[in-house]
């Protein structure tokens, strides 16, 4: 098992709440499993399933990743995100919470700033998310859809074709500015496959309405390039 350490005072009895009811309420095979948690001073010690090939961040700063590889990780994230969206939005994809098993499991983690959807409410507004991952909408203080996560996601495809986000030696504030007035960069001029540019391209789209949906997107990813994982 793998124990993660929620410190109360750092990141708020809500956040720490959130993610527990969030990873205990809503399992799958593309999210980590939450087995337990104690109260240890200020602090919660969350017991979860140890995923034993790291996080996708430890694979993308160290080597480029294959297409097939990609589109397998991809494919996971997809499948992860369209069980969710029915309930939540995870808020915080980035490749820090995609978690990797040397089985080629691909599990998402980090539940801590996810909104919950409720009738009459299937967007938010709030602001909480990673600079360089993310959307436009957000950085122009619009309504949040479960589509933030798609978005995401493209960004995540990105990196593990780059090794890092689009904009990743600006500044934060500057970074927003560009990912708000410009979005994401030309992903032909990023030296990506065309196959890989298609698919980026549906999770990019500034227009929310023409930015594919996980379940949509799990119908067109990277030309079905991917292969068998663990949790498949």
């Amino acid at each position: 098992v793998a124990a993660k350490h929620l410190d109360l005072q750092h990141q708020g009895c809500k956040e720490v709440l959130n993610e527990i009811l969030v990873m205990r309420e809503f399992k799958s095979p593309n999210i980590v499993t939450y087995l337990e948690s104690y109260l240890v001073n200020e602090a919660v010690l969350l017991v979860l399933e140890y995923m034993d090939g790291g996080s996708l961040t430890d694979v993308v700063t160290k080597k480029r990743m294959a297409l097939g590889h990609i589109a397998t990780v991809c494919r996971e994230c997809l499948q992860g995100l369209a069980f969710l969206h029915a309930n939540l939005i995870h808020r915080d994809i980035k490749s820090d919470n995609i978690l990797l098993g040397r089985d080629g499991a691909v599990k998402l983690a980090d539940f801590g700033v996810c909104a919950l959807l409720t009738p009459g409410h299937s967007k938010r507004r709030s602001k909480v998310r990673t600079t360089w991952w993310v959307v436009p909408e957000v950085v122009r203080g619009k309504p949040q859809s479960p589509k933030v996560d798609t978005w995401s996601l493209g960004i995540v495809g990105i990196e593990m074709a780059k090794g890092e986000p689009p904009y990743f030696a600006e500044t934060e504030d500057r970074a927003k500015y560009l990912i708000g007035t410009r979005g994401a960069p030309d992903l032909h001029k990023l030296g990506l496959p065309s196959g890989l540019c298609d698919f980026l391209g549906r999770c990019l789209q500034m227009d929310v309405d023409r930015r594919g949906s996980a379940e949509e997107l799990l119908q067109v990813q990277c030309k079905g390039a991917a292969g068998p994982t663990g949790s498949s």
